[in-house]
């Protein structure tokens, strides 16, 4: 009898970038960040103000679409624009 092993990998049926489209428009996830987090990651966003926490809203793609001062005005942006809320582990 021949056993297979936990280790075994299968190569993705996906290209890394059709991965990356999966869920687009309709997948988002809520993830809290330091404001200066925000300030090196995204420069073209408005400075904020150092020490506070931010709540961004992000696409499937990892994409962000909106920054908010709670994670419920996050949830609400999703929710206004129908976006399925997934949770990060």
């Amino acid at each position: 009898m021949e056993m297979k092993t936990a280790t075994e990998t299968r190569e993705s049926p996906l290209t890394p970038e059709q991965f990356a489209q999966l869920g687009d428009g309709l997948i988002a996830y809520v993830r809290s960040m330091s404001s200066e987090d925000v300030n090196r990651l995204y420069p073209q966003a408005p400075q904020i103000a150092p020490g506070l926490t931010i709540f961004a809203l992000f696409g499937a793609d990892g994409a962000p679409i909106v920054l908010a001062d709670s994670e419920e005005g996050c949830i609400g942006n999703a929710r206004e624009n129908h976006l399925q809320m997934v949770s990060l582990h």
